[in-house]
This record gives structure tokens, C-alpha cells and sequence, in this order.
């Protein structure tokens, strides 16, 4: 017997005139009468509104007749029931009466079929096997196959399509496999599946969750099933990544290709299988794009491929150089740069073979596209396309190109959604591109026209006399890579360095600017001349091979730089060269005698692999100094030497004026028509007053540092410069105590009064020290830091035989002339 909370099912037989002649127990617990109380009544006594017109043989008509009707409980009460009138027949089909069976609304299992069965989601329940077991009428709709054709077949036989992923790049999980593994581990699993319904050119997106029915003992009985089509929401999520990964993969860098080949990339495999972009020339070598209305009616639009990137692609390939393309006359391609709209053709008409409702808002409702699109276009197929995005490249009102976005192998045709997003990825990129091109053009003009200028004032330093020229090319020439420096280097000496980049053009240009900052660089490292050479050269090979041409732009050509690099000491008036393949200076001693120069010029920078000479001369006060290029002494009509010679007769070593001088060499050798750029650079040399240098030996015992701290003081005492005493006792201090502790002898102390106070102390040791931060119960570790604080600036010059700690203070009282 059942009970209450059952609900029970009440049957009762009525004869034909309307009297009950029949009451189950189920009646009882349903209504609380009992047979005594029903039978020989009329059956409309249990109804509390009038009774429907033939009731109760009118719900005997078939299940569509079958429907809630209010009755009366013995207490008075109302319940709401399900009413089911079945017919009963004689032997010679004479109606007998009805079996009239009522159930409470709203208790299992008849509410809860009819709400399964009525429900906007796919149901469905499987045996172990996967054998359809019932499915409801919306999941029906979704496989195209009615619960009748599915009954007791297995689900790969019945949708074999599911037994594939439609995406594999997603690594996305058959669904036939998910139904399979929740059998097998009875865990429930959730995900989103991709596919493409029957008769539908689109694929949709369905959030399901597959879970396992289990009887009272624990065990598997089936498998069951529910999904809802979220294709809008999960097509706009992957458009959203797709903008999302382009917002940070497209204009990365400055690069008008490197820029093509990321848009070509950023799409491809999720939203397309092959991108193409196609951009003017002119784009490419960062001029403006020509105007639309240049192009005549009917004219070959003439373009260049900057980037293609297909799905199929390896991802090691190594992208070629753009290749010419044409867009003839009447083309997709020719009509969108002409009107400027985008363009969408198709393989077939959407929804051909069986128009399905798959979806609320599907994106592929045509009053979703603009106008003239879509475009059926049959011959797609023949290219092996199934659908073609085409979208002019635009920014700032310029047309740069065009892009065509693909689909070869993915079934689903574009949306109008699908257009939105190629349209926005071009828009996006087409910025990026513009940026590049016009970064390209004044980057190329700025910043090359800055590094080609020379300095304009040259630094304040009491070691050299110097004056400076630098002619361009005359009119029809381009500017060339000639350049000159003066660098103030540590113990009061300077470098003075000219150098060329072989080769005429802005490239040169910036050539020459790339060298003189890494001269400058290596210069404030005070490396020897030919070791600051070597280097430079070494440079000049690494920045040739990176600099290789991968498309129109050309070299820049380094590995044709010449240099001479030359350090003066005014203290032992030492003068320092090294050449890599550039004109040796011509040196005057003050009685107008020319000095030579026994060193061999050493090959030109970017050879690689072969030495540099220096050597080093000791050069009487007030000599003459010329450094130039060889812009000043190559002439067509008489060979180097000559021209070297005339040079040399033009130099007077008594001139009051380099200046003066300059302006006279200058003038003399160079004619108005000149083919090529010349630098020249004049300097004096002077020698530090002797008064003005103090050295003392020292010995390698920390209990000397007290006398040579004093030493050290007494003689700034007496240069006057009593301001300054107490910070050299507290350099003195640390950088001797440093040289006794981790140095080796001989060691030496060396003060200058120049235009700065420099104190140096040298040793025998090559190691080099360096900046640390001390912990707050070290004992030592603060010593260079606090030199660092006190002074000007400090660093480490390496000798042949060690090294020398050197630091510069500024000076209150200046230093007399």
C-alpha cells in the first residue's frame, strides 16, 4: 500500500451514466473517501467546479485531453489533480464505462515529466552502454532525430559526429568520450562542447553536464545528460580573447612588417586558418601611402605581401621578404580599397541543406549584416576556402593595404559577428602599421640628422688647446659618417679621437653616431688605445651581423669605419695613438719641426681578428696637433700624399689662433665643390705646471696611513686649498688603506690640482674594486661608498704593471692660470 507522500494514484470506475461503481484504496489517500462514501454517487460530486462539458468521457479522448482538474477532499479541501479518463469496451466494443485515474498535481513522477519533457534544455538518459534510453523534445531538436529513432541504438551510432572534436587546436574532449568516462568512473564531469549542428553551415556552443544515476545500492544504472545553448556568449567570449591577445600581440614594436606579421598571426587558429596582409610600397619604406583617387578606373592595384601566416605554418619557419602581389580591376579586394568597406563572401548560401533554430540572437540572422554582405561566391570552394573576410587597411583617413582573413579546413561559415572582429583586429593593426611607417620616416630623418652632429662645445679641460671643423659634402652630395671628439679622461688627461664610416647617406650618419657613443663609453673605462680598438671593433662586427637587411631598408655599414683614438697626459706629457686604418695625425714641435709618428695604421674596423698598434710619444709643450679624415686630403687631381703635404705647409705652429688656423686649412683644401665630407681638429698641447703634481711612495703597512694621510694634507695646505683638506684626509684615508689591505706593491700616492683636485693611489694588483652595501654590524664595506659621496666622481684606470684608484673633488678656490 502506498503511502501519503507517494503520490498515490486514484482509480476509479465509472459507469455510463456518470455513477461511480468503483474506488481504489488509492482514492482514500488521495481524497479521504472511501467506497462506501463514492460508490453509487455521481462522479462530478467529487469535483469542486462544475464539471466539463462530457466529463468524465471527454479526457477519455487521447493524452492531449488529459489535464489538472480541482477536486474535492472529505475534509473539505481542495486538490489539484491530473484526470485521465480511459475508456472501458465490451466484448462487441460496446462502451462499458471509464477508468477515470487521478494523481495530485505536483507530485513525482507526472510534474516531473512533464516539466523534463517541456524544458528549454537537451535531456537525456543513457544506459551504461550508451544506449539512448529517452531523450526530450529539446534535445530531440538538437541531434534532429525524434525519441522514437533513438530508443535502444547506441550514441556513437546515432551521432557519430560527436566522436570527433570540432576544434583540435582547443584540445577540446569528444563528447562521446565524456559520456563514456562518467560511466566508467561514475564521476559527474561538466564541460563546453563545440559542434555544428545537422543541416546548420554554423557551428554552437553548449555548456552541459553529464552525471551518473544510481540505484538505492550505489551501483550505475545510466547516464544522464543536460545542456543549453550558450553560443552567443561563448562566441563573444572568444572574440573578447581573440581582441584581448591582438591588444597586446599587434604594434609590440616600431616595425611596419614585424607589425603585418602580427596581425597575420594573431588570429590564426582560433578565429581563421590563413591571413594575408598586403601593403603599398610606399607603406613599406615609410613614405605616404598614395591617395585612393590616384588610382584610375579599372587599374592593377599593385601591392607587396608583408606577411601570410597560415595555420599550417611551422612555427620555427622563417618569414620571407614581401613579395609583389596585383589586384586586378573588379576584384573583392580591388572594390574594398576603392569604397572602403569591408566584404564577406561565403562557399554557400548559410543554412543550405536544412535551415535549424539553434539559439536565441544567433549572429548569423541577417539583419545582423551590412549591407551588400554576404557574398556567395562558389568558386571559393574551388580555392579550397569555405569562407573569405576582406578588409581595406586604413588609418587617419590613409589607405596602407589590405587583409584577407580565411577559412580553409573549419566547416562553420563567418557571422556578421565574425566581421566585427576581423574588422576591428584590422583597425587595430592599421594604427600599429601607421605608427611603424611614420616612426620609420622620422625616426630615420630625427634622429640620425642629431647623431650626425657634432659636438658643438667642447669639453672644459686644462690639458689641450683645441679648435674644430666639420664640412658636409658640397650640394648633390649626401651627408657622410665623419666625426671627431675630445673626451676628459681620469688624472687629468683627454682623449682626442676622429674617426669615418665609409659611405655616404643618413645610415652613415647614424653609423657614425652609434661609434662615437661607444667610443665615448669605452673611453670613461680608460682602456689603452689599441685595447679600446680592439673592442670597437669587435662592436662593429656584432652591429654588422645584426643589422643584416631583411627587406627594403639597406645597411648601414659599419664594417667600413675607420678610427684613430689618442690619449694626452699633460702630468708626463705622453701622447698615446692607435689607429684602426685612418689617416696617422701630423704632430709640429714648437720649433716647427714634424715629429713622426713610428706606428703602422691597423685595419679598419669590422675585419675582425687582427691587432692594433699603439705607441707612445713624449711631446715637448705647446705642440701642434692635426687629426682629420681623409675627406680633407683626398682630391682627384693629386694622390694622398701630396694632398698630406700641402696640409703640413699650411700649419703654423706659432698661429696665436687655432681657431684662425681652421678656418685657413679649411679654406685652402677644400674646394667649393666638394664630393666629400672632412673633420679636422687642431690641438695644443700644454703641461701641468710640476707645482701642481705631489707623489709619494708607499709603504705596505697600515700604520703608515697616518703620516701619509698628513702628508697629503700638508700639501693641499699649501696649494691653498684648505676647503678641500678634509675630505682628501678622508679619501687618502680609505683608498691607501684599501691598496695596503687587498693590493700589492709598489703602491703610490699621486695628487693634482687641475681644474679638480684628483687624488690617486696605485698598486701592483690587477683586481679591481667595487661598491657594496655593507650590513649594519660590518666592520668594513663603506670605504668606496664613502668616497663615492664625498667626491666629484671616482673609478678604476688598469695599468701595465696594476692599477690606479683615482677620485676627483670640485675646487672652491680656482686654480691659478
Amino acid at each position: 500500500m502506498a503511502g501519503e507522500h507517494d503520490a498515490p494514484t486514484a482509480a476509479v470506475v465509472v459507469a455510463p451514466d456518470g455513477v461511480v461503481s468503483g474506488w481504489s484504496e488509492g482514492g482514500r489517500l488521495l481524497l479521504g473517501w472511501t467506497a462506501k462514501h463514492t460508490v453509487g454517487r455521481p462522479v462530478t460530486d467529487l469535483l469542486v467546479d462544475p464539471p466539463p462539458p462530457g466529463f468524465p468521457a471527454g479526457y477519455g479522448a487521447g493524452p492531449d485531453r488529459t489535464g489538472c482538474v480541482p477536486l474535492r477532499h472529505r475534509d473539505g479541501s481542495t486538490v489539484d489533480a491530473v484526470v485521465t479518463a480511459h475508456p472501458l469496451l465490451g466484448p462487441d466494443g460496446r462502451e462499458l464505462g471509464h477508468v477515470v485515474t487521478m494523481q495530485r498535481w505536483g507530485g513525482r513522477p507526472v510534474i516531473a515529466d512533464r516539466a523534463f519533457e517541456q524544458s528549454p534544455f537537451a535531456l537525456g538518459v543513457y544506459d551504461p552502454e550508451l544506449r539512448f534510453l529517452w531523450i526530450n523534445a529539446s534535445s530531440g531538436r538538437v541531434i534532429a532525430h525524434s525519441e522514437e529513432q533513438v530508443l535502444g541504438r547506441k550514441y556513437r551510432e546515432v551521432l557519430p559526429e560527436f566522436d570527433r572534436t570540432l576544434f583540435p587546436e582547443r584540445d577540446d574532449k569528444p563528447y562521446t568520450d565524456a559520456l563514456a568516462e562518467v560511466a566508467r568512473t561514475g564521476e559527474a564531469t561538466r564541460l563546453i562542447t563545440v559542434f555544428r549542428p545537422r543541416g546548420s553551415n554554423y557551428a554552437n556552443a553548449w555548456a552541459t553536464s553529464i552525471w551518473p544515476v544510481r540505484d538505492t545500492e550505489g551501483r550505475v544504472r545510466a547516464i544522464a545528460n543536460w545542456g543549453f545553448d550558450m553560443s552567443a556568449e561563448y562566441w563573444a567570449r572568444q572574440r573578447l580573447l581573440i581582441i584581448n591577445q591582438a591588444g597586446g600581440g599587434i604594434g609590440r614594436t616600431l616595425d611596419v612588417i614585424g607589425t603585418a606579421r602580427e596581425l597575420a598571426m594573431t588570429p590564426v587558429p582560433r578565429f581563421v586558418d590563413l591571413v594575408s596582409v598586403d601593403l603599398f610600397d610606399e607603406v613599406l619604406r615609410g613614405e605616404e601611402p598614395p591617395s585612393v583617387s590616384a588610382f584610375a578606373p579599372g587599374e592593377t592595384i599593385r601591392l607587396s605581401r608583408a606577411a601570410r601566416h597560415s595555420a599550417k605554418d611551422s612555427a620555427d619557419r622563417a618569414p620571407g621578404p614581401p613579395k609583389p602581389v596585383t589586384h586586378l580591376p573588379g576584384s573583392v579586394a580591388a572594390r574594398c580599397m576603392a569604397t572602403g568597406r569591408s566584404t564577406v563572401e561565403l562557399a554557400a548560401e548559410p543554412g543550405e541543406g536544412g535551415e535549424w533554430a539553434f539559439g536565441p540572437g544567433l549572429a548569423s540572422d541577417p539583419a545582423h549584416w551590412p549591407p551588400d554582405n554576404p557574398l556567395v561566391d562558389e568558386s571559393l570552394a574551388a580555392d579550397g576556402l569555405t569562407g573569405r573576410i576582406t578588409v581595406p587597411l586604413r588609418a587617419r583617413g590613409a589607405l596602407l593595404g589590405v587583409v584577407a582573413f580565411s577559412r580553409l579546413d573549419r566547416p562553420e561559415a563567418f557571422t556578421a559577428d565574425d566581421l566585427i572582429l576581423a574588422e576591428e583586429l584590422t583597425a587595430k593593426a592599421a594604427v600599429a602599421i601607421d605608427n611603424a611607417r611614420r616612426y620609420s620616416r622620422e625616426r630615420t630623418t630625427a634622429l640620425t640628422l642629431q647623431r650626425s652632429l657634432l659636438p658643438q662645445g667642447l669639453p672644459v679641460q686644462e690639458a689641450v688647446e683645441v679648435a674644430s671643423r666639420y664640412l658636409p659634402g658640397g650640394t648633390g652630395t649626401e651627408v657622410g659618417g665623419d666625426w671627431f671628439d675630445v673626451i676628459p679622461l681620469s688624472g687629468a688627461r683627454v682623449a682626442l679621437v676622429v674617426g669615418d664610416v665609409v659611405g655616404h647617406g643618413l645610415h652613415a650618419s647614424a653609423s657614425m653616431g652609434r661609434l662615437r657613443t661607444a667610443v665615448r663609453t669605452l673611453a670613461d673605462v680608460d682602456l689603452p688605445p689599441d685595447e679600446l680598438l680592439t673592442h670597437l671593433d669587435d662592436l662593429v662586427l656584432h652591429l654588422a651581423s645584426d643589422l643584416q637587411p631583411t627587406g627594403h631598408f639597406q645597411t648601414t655599414g659599419e664594417s667600413g669605419a675607420t678610427c684613430l683614438y689618442t690619449v694626452y697626459d699633460p702630468v708626463s706629457r705622453r701622447f698615446t695613438l692607435a689607429s684602426a686604418g685612418h689617416p696617422l695625425p701630423l704632430i709640429i714641435s714648437p720649433d716647427g719641426t714634424t715629429t713622426p709618428v713610428p706606428v703602422h695604421p691597423g685595419p679598419p674596423l669590422g675585419i675582425g681578428g687582427l691587432p692594433f698598434e699603439a705607441t707612445e710619444l713624449e711631446l715637448p709643450e705647446g705642440s701642434l696637433l692635426a687629426l682629420y679624415t681623409d675627406g680633407l686630403v683626398e682630391s682627384r687631381e693629386q694622390d694622398v700624399d701630396q694632398r698630406t703635404a700641402e696640409l703640413r705647409q699650411l700649419l703654423d705652429h706659432s698661429a696665436t689662433s687655432l681657431e684662425a688656423q681652421c678656418d685657413t686649412v679649411m679654406d685652402a683644401m677644400l674646394p667649393d665643390h666638394r664630393t666629400d665630407d672632412a673633420a679636422l681638429l687642431l690641438v695644443r698641447t700644454r703641461a701641468l705646471d710640476p707645482h701642481h703634481v705631489a707623489d709619494w711612495d708607499v709603504e705596505p703597512d697600515t700604520a703608515q696611513v697616518p703620516r701619509v694621510r698628513k702628508v697629503a694634507v700638508d700639501q693641499v695646505d699649501a696649494w691653498g686649498l684648505e676647503e678641500e683638506a678634509f675630505v682628501t684626509e678622508l679619501v687618502v684615508s680609505e683608498l691607501v688603506t684599501n691598496a695596503i689591505r687587498y693590493g700589492e706593491p709598489p703602491i703610490r700616492l699621486r695628487l693634482i690640482r687641475d681644474t679638480s683636485l684628483i687624488c690617486e693611489v696605485s698598486d701592483g694588483s690587477s683586481t679591481a674594486p667595487h661598491l657594496r652595501r655593507a650590513r649594519a654590524f660590518d666592520e668594513g664595506g663603506r670605504g668606496l661608498l664613502l668616497v663615492a659621496q664625498l667626491t666629484q666622481g671616482w673609478g678604476t684606470r688598469h695599468t701595465t704593471d696594476g692599477k690606479t684608484i683615482w677620485c676627483a673633488q670640485a675646487l672652491t678656490t680656482p686654480t691659478p692660470q
